[in-house]
């Protein structure tokens, strides 16, 4: 699998350049002049991407070698299971408490915090020691928990707040920001792989790699940047209403539905993509580089199928992202057959469950800031990551629960029936004959013929066509059809 895996990482990453530029020649120029133009505003967002930036560096870097770390130490996969689920729930304990610490803490004081905790996280994989390892992955989970909350956080209130720029800037930062992070994520795990293994340092080196880099952002957060609070807000109440909302607006329940069982999903992913692909021999630093270069390609395909010269809906892009995702464990199902492994086979199936994530995440990513009001989205997404925490863990815990369970191939059957609910779930958004015109492939109402063996308005009830999941149309053109 060598040659396979940079063979694989090139022709990933030509073609999504190529995607990339198509991307951003389908987008109408604005007349307005962008705002990096403005001198202050390229200062302060420079500024932050200074001190974001390398702790995201820090973050991927420590993605390749993770398992294989623990294997080198003599873990078995039972005892492996059981650290990786540590750290899934301890995202279910702080994720929830995460943004009120930060606003109580203070954002740039929880930026620092996070380099400092993330540090003595990578610190801990020096140990042998089995419960060292696991405070290590409870130190992790906090961590993450501060570096998806904190610098968000910060920037918003300087940009809006102390600098006053327009609030309309705001997405221009955080674009730039995911482009570079896909960028870090492909460059780190071919970094990973020199310091493990063409330098011959081992699997912990990445880790140790890592803290330079932590130590970077804290040291840009304390000197660079000025601190700055949020509102007190009491997390009974942010749950409360989380769950009401969640609840009370079916759309809501939909999104959350998919959200909770496709991520859980990925979750059981990152654990099994090393057991599956090692025993034949790939660079694994190269392997997630190329899995990072997939989900590049998927991003770059989103924009492009949204841009105005193709003006695709993001819950249609959603559909065809659970699509690709589903016939990834379908594969891995077969191409782990004991005896009959195809590690190419299993290699591509990863390489489909990449891309779709490069299609999911922008898609859900709009989906729930349209359906979702501003002052439930803190509440509503802590209650989609308790079920979707606890799936992984219970994936994890009970087919590998012991010597003789029912192994890696019930698990991917088990993500297969996962990703099944998820395509009903997502049919419910729309009703299916927007997707497929009356005349065409499917001349009946739905995916699903009424009154049929799987009607769509079962068990994932059909929600009324609503603009405001829609992309709005280009001026001068009419709104988009009623499905």
């Amino acid at each position: 699998m060598l040659l396979a895996a940079y063979a694989a990482l090139a022709l990933l990453l030509v073609v999504a350049l190529g995607l990339e530029l198509a991307a951003r020649r389908s987008h109408s120029p604005t007349a307005a002049a962008p705002p990096g133009a403005n001198p202050a505003f390229a200062r302060f967002q420079r500024g932050f991407l200074r001190g974001y930036l390398p702790a995201l560096a820090a973050d991927w870097l420590q993605g390749p070698y993770l398992y294989k770390l623990y294997q080198h130490y003599g873990f078995v996969e039972t005892q492996i299971a059981v650290l990786y689920v540590c750290g899934f729930a301890s995202s279910v304990l702080f994720g929830p408490v995460a943004a009120s610490l930060v606003d109580a803490l203070g954002r740039r004081a929880s930026c620092v915090l996070f380099s400092l905790t993330y540090s003595a996280c990578c610190l801990t994989k020096l140990s042998h020691d089995y419960l060292v390892l696991a405070a290590g992955r409870v130190l992790g989970g906090l961590s993450t928990a501060l570096l998806f909350c904190a610098f968000e956080a910060w920037y918003v209130h300087e940009h809006v707040e102390h600098h006053d720029f327009p609030a309309e800037w705001v997405p221009a930062t955080f674009s730039q920001a995911a482009f570079w992070n896909h960028v870090l994520a492909v460059g780190a795990g071919v970094v990973a792989n020199a310091a493990a293994e063409w330098l011959g340092l081992g699997p912990v080196a990445p880790f140790m790699a890592s803290i330079p880099l932590l130590v970077l952002a804290g040291a840009v957060a304390l000197k660079d940047w000025d601190e700055n609070y949020g509102k007190k807000r009491a997390l009974a109440k942010s749950c409360t209403d989380g769950l009401r909302r969640l609840l009370a607006d079916r759309r809501v329940l939909l999104l959350g539905t998919v959200q909770a069982l496709f991520e859980s999903v990925i979750y059981i992913f990152v654990f099994l993509w090393t057991p599956v692909l090692d025993p034949h021999g790939p660079p694994l630093g190269i392997v997630f580089s190329s899995f990072m270069a997939a989900s590049m390609v998927g991003t770059s395909l989103y924009r492009l199928a949204v841009s105005p010269r193709y003006r695709l809906q993001p819950v249609h892009v959603l559909s065809l992202s659970v699509l690709v995702g589903f016939f990834s464990p379908f594969m891995l199902a077969f191409s782990t057959t004991p005896s009959q492994e195809s590690p190419a086979e299993s290699f591509v199936a990863f390489l489909l469950l990449e891309l779709s994530c490069g299609l999911y995440f922008p898609a859900m990513g709009f989906l729930r800031r349209k359906a979702i009001p501003e002052k439930d989205r803190p509440g509503v997404p802590n209650w989609c990551r308790v079920p979707l925490n606890l799936l992984a863990c219970l994936g994890l815990l009970l087919l590998h629960g012991a010597d003789h369970g029912p192994g890696t191939r019930s698990i991917f059957s088990a993500c297969c029936g996962l990703m099944l609910l998820v395509l009903l779930a997502v049919g419910g958004l729309f009703p299916v004959v927007g997707l497929f015109p009356v005349v065409g492939l499917f001349p009946v109402v739905g995916l699903f013929p009424v009154g049929g063996l799987f009607p769509v308005g079962g068990l994932f009830p059909v929600v009324p066509h609503d603009a405001e999941l829609w992309l709005p149309p280009p001026q001068g053109q009419p709104d988009a059809p009623e499905l």
